[in-house]
């Protein structure tokens, strides 16, 4: 047992979640046995009659996000758990498309760790908060994005009645294994016997069509039993029964946007025609492939002492994997076949990642480089970066232009001083990157 605290329900949320992130001897420690005993004891496992769990390489987030603008718009009262945050610890738990108060988190904190009997890790005891406000709420669905791998993954002591895969691919492989079908068989856990499954992955590993074969899973797969295909300003989804034309082009990734449609069937609601083309028009989340709008970019362009016009465009992204990578370097080149602007890219990736794999696909899009430090025990300096990134455009024979920053700020604003307002600025690589830029604004 750890050695107690004085936290109360009353003190700070930043006073809590340092306590949380120091109370466990192994930041990451996969495994239910402990989070699920806590879990029955605290009597969460059930925290609303309708369950989806999400998991995926990539896209968990945006799938996430238009299933809740649809169930929403449809009058159901909805909770959704997501990780990691970019600014804000409340980001993390919304219910009715709402942030909760400080309050409501230390409340919850205080209540858990009075009654809990094992050591727990800071994901571990956040899930288990995020399903007791949930349940606190009398929601009609909870959505789950898993977030690391599934089977051994905290949100997976919840038996769901619908999991969504949204793509599959090579990450985190110190704990997910190193091939696809290792990591398949470790993100098929969230399945359960007999209940549905949709799939968004186009090239589906053996290990998980196996797993859910084995569990007699009533089985959703994208190209077999759902489609999409792109138009030039709209796009089409079916399925053997459905099939949707000129749908609008969403601020999501399109096969994330079909994915979620795929889902639609098994609701326990009827979700109309109507509902889903509103919610594709609204739909969007921070930090995929976001356009910073003008008014928002006031204080940094007091920072770097230039007029907000004066600014180049800035668009973020998240991607922090290879498959986020390539995404990435397709919404590029659409861009730049449109309007031949020129694009500098502002890099921070943590040095667990696949660093040469995340820049392949981009370097021969982006016109000029600046490699920036991470900080914390994952980071990685950019220098250290910068010269994978020249090594890698050695190999490829492609022309490198870049430099290397101490700090995602001080990448900014070097970036900026040497662009024009008819320019593209990229800042991406990691949330930390993303987030280091965000906290400028």
């Amino acid at each position: 047992m750890q050695e107690k605290h004085n936290l109360q329900a009353t003190s700070s949320l930043s006073e809590w979640l340092s306590y949380l992130e120091n109370s466990h001897f192994k930041a990451i420690d996969l495994g239910l046995e402990r989070i699920k005993a806590v879990a029955n004891e605290l009597d969460v496992l059930n925290p609303a009659p309708f369950v989806i769990t999400v998991g995926g390489t990539n896209g968990k987030g945006t799938t996430c996000r238009l299933l809740e603008t649809m169930l929403l718009k449809a009058g159901l009262r909805v909770g959704v758990y997501s990780s990691p945050h970019l600014l804000r610890y409340n980001e993390r738990v919304r219910i009715q498309n709402q942030e909760l108060p400080d309050e409501a988190h230390t409340q919850s904190f205080a209540y858990i760790e009075a009654r809990k009997t094992q050591s727990l890790t800071y994901f571990e005891f956040t899930t288990l908060s995020a399903l007791y406000l949930f349940k606190q709420a009398k929601l009609d669905v909870v959505i789950l994005e898993v977030g690391l791998g599934g089977r051994l993954d905290a949100t997976n002591i919840v038996d769901n009645n619908l999991a969504v895969i949204t793509s599959i691919d090579i990450d985190h492989v110190d704990f997910l294994g190193s091939s696809r079908e290792q990591i398949a068989f470790e993100k098929a856990g969230i399945f359960r016997a007999g209940k549905p499954v949709v799939i968004g992955e186009p090239d589906v590993p053996a290990a998980m069509l196996a797993h859910a074969g084995l569990l007699g899973c009533e089985l959703a797969c994208r190209d077999k039993d759902w489609s999409f295909a792109q138009k030039a300003d709209s796009w089409t989804w079916q399925n053997q029964k459905v099939r949707l034309e000129n749908l609008p082009i969403c601020r999501i990734p399109l096969q994330n946007a079909a994915t979620a449609l795929a889902a639609v069937q098994f609701m326990p609601v009827q979700i109309s025609e109507e509902i889903i083309r509103q919610s594709l028009q609204e739909v969007e989340l921070a930090g995929r492939f976001q356009r910073i709008n003008a008014e928002r970019l006031v204080p940094l362009a007091t920072l770097v002492r230039r007029s907000v016009e004066s600014l180049p465009q800035i668009i973020i992204d998240v991607g922090h994997n290879p498959h986020a990578a390539r995404y990435l370097a397709g919404k590029l080149i659409e861009l730049k076949q449109k309007t031949s602007q020129k694009i500098t890219a502002v890099c921070g990736i943590l040095k667990d990642k696949d660093s040469e794999g995340v820049l392949s696909p981009l370097l021969p899009i982006i016109d000029k480089w600046h490699c920036v430090t991470l900080e914390g025990a994952r980071g990685q300096s950019g220098s250290n970066l910068f010269v994978t990134l020249k090594n890698l455009a050695n190999k490829q024979q492609i022309p490198f232009h870049g430099e290397s920053e101490n700090s995602v700020e001080s990448g900014i604003i070097s970036a900026i001083s040497q662009m024009d307002n008819n320019e593209i600025l990229l800042v991406f690589g990691s949330f930390h990157t993303v987030t280091g830029f965000l906290e400028l604004l």
